[in-house]
C-alpha cells in the first residue's frame, strides 16, 4: 500500500479530493463508497469546492454507503443514509436515484445484506471507497476478529460505541440502535481504490499496526496490504508510530507526477 503523510487533516481532505475529480474526468460514473463520521469530512468539503469551481462535472457520479444502523426508521435523521444524503449528495446537485445503500429498515435483514452486495456488483463495483479507521483498527463496522473474507452483514455494535454515538440521539444511549449492516471486509476489497484517511495522535496505532504488522482480524484494516491498490493517508500525528515514515515521504516525494494516488 501506498502511505501518505499530510500536514494536517484538511490537506488530506484537499489530497483524496484531488483523486476523485480526477477519477470523475476519466470515468464520469464512477461509482464513489462513502464513509460517515468527522474524518471524511475534509475530503466532502473539499470535493464540493473543486466541483462548485468547475473543476470537474459529478453530475453523472454514483454514491454508495459503507454501513448503516438497522431498525430506525425510514427518514431518521440520524441514519447513515439521511448523513449521506446531507453531507454529500444534496451538495453535489446529484439525485436521490445516483445513490445506494442498504436497507438497515428491512424486515429480513441478511436478505438486505445479501441484496446490497449483490446492488454493488450489478453496478460495475466500488471505484474509489473512502475508509476511516478505529483506534482498535476497525474499518466500517467491522471489529477486530471480522473475517477477513467477510461479506455484508449485521454487527452488534459495541457498547462504547453505542455511548459515543449517543451524542447524535439526543445522548440518550437508549436510542442508539444495537445493530449495524456494514460491509465486510471482503465487499470492501472488491473496490477498486480504497483510500483510508486517518487523522490525530489517538489513531496512530492503529495506522502502524495496519501499515507495518502483520495482517491480523485483529486489526481489521490491516486487510488493505492485500489490496492491489490502497492508499492510507495520515497527518504528522497519526503518522507518529510509523517506523518508515522517512521512506513513506521520500517515496512520495519522488513519485511521477502523472501517477496520482
Amino acid at each position: 500500500m501506498e502511505v501518505v503523510i499530510v500536514k494536517d487533516a484538511k490537506a488530506g481532505g484537499e489530497l483524496i479530493a484531488g483523486a476523485i475529480v480526477d477519477l470523475l474526468a476519466r470515468k464520469p460514473d464512477a461509482l464513489l463508497g462513502v464513509a460517515t463520521g468527522s474524518t471524511p469530512l475534509p475530503i466532502y468539503d473539499a470535493l464540493i469546492a473543486q466541483v462548485n469551481a468547475g473543476a470537474v462535472d459529478a453530475s453523472k457520479a454514483r454514491i454508495c454507503q459503507l454501513d448503516e444502523y438497522v431498525g430506525l426508521p425510514a427518514g431518521h435523521p440520524e441514519s447513515y443514509r439521511a448523513t449521506v444524503l446531507r453531507q454529500v449528495v444534496e451538495p453535489l446537485g446529484l439525485p436521490e436515484t445516483q445513490f445506494m445503500g442498504p436497507d438497515g429498515s428491512a424486515e429480513d435483514v441478511q436478505a438486505a445484506c445479501d441484496a446490497y452486495d449483490e446492488a454493488l456488483a450489478s453496478a460495475g463495483g466500488v471505484d474509489l471507497q473512502i475508509l476511516g479507521i478505529g483506534t482498535d483498527g476497525h474499518i466500517g463496522f467491522n471489529e477486530p476478529c471480522s473475517s477477513l473474507a467477510s461479506r455484508t452483514r449485521i454487527k452488534t455494535l459495541i457498547e462504547q460505541t453505542r455511548i459515543d454515538n449517543a451524542r447524535f440521539f439526543d445522548n440518550d444511549i437508549e436510542q442508539v440502535p444495537h445493530h449495524v449492516i456494514t460491509q465486510g471486509i471482503g465487499t470492501i476489497l472488491d473496490a477498486r481504490h480504497l483510500v483510508l484517511l486517518a487523522t490525530g495522535e489517538g489513531k496512530a496505532e492503529a495506522v502502524a499496526q495496519t501499515v507495518e504488522g502483520p495482517i491480523s482480524s485483529l486489526v481489521p484494516a490491516s486487510a488493505l496490504q492485500l489490496h492491489r491498490h490502497a492508499t492510507v493517508v495520515v497527518d504528522e500525528a497519526a503518522a507518529s508510530k510509523l517506523k518508515l515514515a522517512g521512506y513513506f515521504r521520500h517515496a512520495f516525494d519522488n513519485k511521477p507526477a502523472w501517477q496520482g494516488i
